[in-house]
């Protein structure tokens, strides 16, 4: 039996607009950062493909756990109507991010998408976000802006998890592409990988709230120190 015309048209929509967010070449600035990586080659944690997997699969699981959270509340929130609900969710994944760089990588990538998900045709809740962060009332955190984008898109929880999940890996190995000997063959095996694991995560988090959120990752604050000390940086983390 052949699925409807609608329902069709509905899947193909939802397939495009998860490519559309997630790809690399969406606006919000990632390609200025590394999520970590420039220091972890500097310092010699991360060296070849192998320890390059190893980062990113760690970078993805510390991203579910803590701006996963904070995306299905966001998500959840904004479907329901409840902009308080949005913005407790801003404020505590931006208080869970220690280092200065994380912040700034964070809040700016959120209010770019917030400016461009307006241009687009976002929904109310998107708009009244994008106020709320040029009056200082909320930071403006990314995972929190990608959870309103796909709400009001009426796109599910889960298309929102997927293009955050993507985004982080591949803001690391696009870095890794310039930083590291390792090829796109190599990068694209890493990014298989962590799109295999996607589901585990979502469902690892899925019923989590704001205060189950975790981001124990102590050599990545560590890293990042260095690299706000750093003299020469490609990158802005």
């Amino acid at each position: 039996m052949r699925p409807s015309l609608d329902t069709t048209d509905v899947d193909i929509t939802r397939a495009a607009r998860i490519a559309q967010f997630a790809d690399s070449m969406f606006p919000t600035g990632s390609f200025s950062f590394s999520n970590g990586l420039e220091s972890a080659v500097s310092e010699g944690v991360v060296t070849d493909a192998a320890t390059l997997r190893e980062f990113v699969l760690t970078a993805g699981r510390q991203a579910a756990t803590c701006d996963g959270v904070a995306l299905l509340t966001a998500h959840r929130s904004a479907t329901a109507g409840d902009f308080v609900g949005v913005l407790a969710a801003d404020h505590a994944v931006f208080s869970r991010k220690l280092n200065e760089e994380a912040r700034t990588m964070s809040t700016r990538m959120g209010k770019k998408l917030a400016e461009l998900g307006v241009r687009l045709g976002g929904g109310v809740v998107l708009g009244k976000w994008l106020t709320a962060i040029v009056a200082a009332d909320t930071p403006g955190t990314y995972p929190v802006g990608v959870g309103i984008a796909f709400a009001d898109m009426n796109s599910p929880e889960q298309d929102a998890f997927v293009a955050h999940q993507y985004g982080v890996a591949m803001t690391i190995l696009g870095a890794a592409l310039r930083t590291l000997r390792v090829d796109h063959v190599d990068t694209q095996q890493i990014l298989y990988e962590v799109n295999g694991n996607t589901a585990g995560l979502y469902a690892e988090i899925a019923e989590r709230t704001l205060d189950d959120m975790s981001t124990f990752a102590p050599m990545a604050d560590i890293l990042a120190a260095v690299h706000v000390r750093s003299h020469v940086r490609m990158f802005m983390n």
